[in-house]
């Protein structure tokens, strides 16, 4: 089992956010309003996969080829 962690946008993830999920973090924070208070990430795992969920309703994901996608979160 893989503990999941919880941080503010705009601040460096902790360490245990993998690395093939850092650029798109990164990418979809530099698109949040700077005025507008910022969400927060949390990190979860599913079926042993990174999923990074914004609290304003996006994720970042891996694909099965390790590539890194965000998009809006999915019920």
């Amino acid at each position: 089992m893989r503990m999941g962690t919880r941080w503010p946008a705009g601040s460096t993830p902790p360490a245990g956010v993998p690395a093939g999920l850092r650029d798109e973090i990164a990418r979809v924070e530099a698109d949040l309003a700077p005025e507008a208070p910022h969400p927060s990430w949390t990190l979860t795992w599913l079926e042993d996969r990174p999923i990074a969920e914004l609290d304003s309703g996006i994720e970042v994901v891996l694909q099965a080829d390790g590539t890194a996608i965000s998009r809006p979160i999915r019920d």
